[in-house]
């Protein structure tokens, strides 16, 4: 298991919307963090870097508000963020904007790869142009770059089924409503979904379907799958679009909503209206804003050589504190870990507006 070895110094950046105590109370339980006042300084830092910020895709409101929290981040470091991608989450799409950032000659990049390996020859050339490479939210197999993971990793994979189970009763049928087939992150978390489930032998996993992170293809493969398995009584959708087009449908279809219980990783913002309605109980994210904030910390550290991708290299990221490059582990190469997911209800969802 990975573990978090940080110290978080003053407050986590959020969006000005956001409660912020609130947010730390509920990250800080479960990580091994120590609070001191202040915060620290990022020195050695390069004025006038340019990191490019290459998502999954341009349209994706959870990958927005990650490319935010970078652009707040290089604003402080006197540096600039060029956000450029496709929009399709595919691989293919995100090949033009590597070569347009080595042909731009940036400084860094900061990417949420479509796929695990087909982007390593296009961001090898970014490496031989001596531009430092940066994953979040879906790692790359690549090798010399630096993974910024939103939450340990088996973390979300386990809590995803413990709080399904949780409420189901740990019995019935259940489905998994994915993004792209090819995404790094997705299926880590579903390789602990699985293994998580032999804990709970009552539920019974009958499919794991794609979505793509497409509004359109979601609810296609969500009919699909409420079609196929009539009985099924629990789904979860570990992508913000999946499991917000699944809500969205749900509480049209109250008949199917009141048979199927329905969560995985949303954005408070989105999924408020479904919380309020009851037709989701719970369901958990990290916030992205910080997400995009720490790999842009990451990333001009990396750029302006004052912190290196070696097991035990530390790194100040602003407001969010100091980090500590954990060693690899698994398929998971030098990596920081923002923490912990958190799980929004009716009694917390009014305090987050991300």
């Amino acid at each position: 298991m990975i573990q978090l070895r940080r110290t978080r110094r003053g407050l986590p950046v959020a969006l000005a919307v956001l409660t912020v105590g609130a947010l730390i109370a509920s990250c800080s339980s479960s990580t091994k963090s120590t609070s001191t006042a202040g915060s620290p300084t990022a020195t050695g830092i390069k004025k006038g870097l340019t990191v490019y910020y290459i998502p999954k895709d341009t349209q994706n409101p959870y990958e927005v508000i990650a490319d935010q929290g970078g652009q707040a981040a290089l604003a402080e470091l006197g540096g600039k963020v060029v956000v450029s991608s496709g929009t399709a989450d595919t691989a293919a799409a995100q090949i033009p904007s590597i070569q347009a950032a080595i042909q731009a000659k940036a400084d860094a990049i900061v990417i949420a790869g479509n796929d695990p390996s087909a982007l390593c020859p296009s961001l090898g050339q970014a490496v031989a142009a001596g531009i430092k490479i940066v994953s979040f939210d879906s790692d790359i197999t690549c090798a010399n770059h630096l993974f910024i993971n939103q939450a340990n990793t088996e973390q979300i994979g386990t809590s995803e089924v413990d709080l399904l189970a949780k409420e189901i009763n740990s019995t019935g049928d259940i489905a998994i409503l994915s993004a792209a087939a090819s995404a790094t992150n997705q299926n880590a978390w579903i390789g602990f979904m699985k293994t998580q489930l032999k804990k709970y032998p009552n539920m019974k996993l009958v499919s794991t379907v794609y979505g793509n992170d497409d509004p359109a293809t979601s609810l296609t493969v969500l009919q699909g799958l409420l079609s196929a398995y009539p009985n099924l009584k629990g789904i979860i959708s570990p992508t913000t679009v999946g499991i917000s087009t699944a809500a969205q449908y749900l509480s049209t279809h109250k008949d199917v909503a009141a048979k199927v219980t329905l969560t995985g990783l949303g954005l408070p913002s989105q999924m408020k209206p479904y919380i309020k309605d009851g037709t989701v109980k719970a369901f958990e994210l990290w916030n992205p804003s910080n997400l995009g904030y720490l790999a842009g910390y990451a990333a001009a550290a990396l750029a302006s050589g004052s912190a290196s991708t070696a097991p035990g290299a530390k790194f100040a990221a602003g407001k969010l504190g100091s980090y500590t490059v954990l060693a690899p582990s698994g398929t998971t190469g030098p990596s920081v870990v923002l923490g912990p997911p958190t799980v929004f209800n009716a009694a917390n969802i009014d305090q987050f507006n991300f």
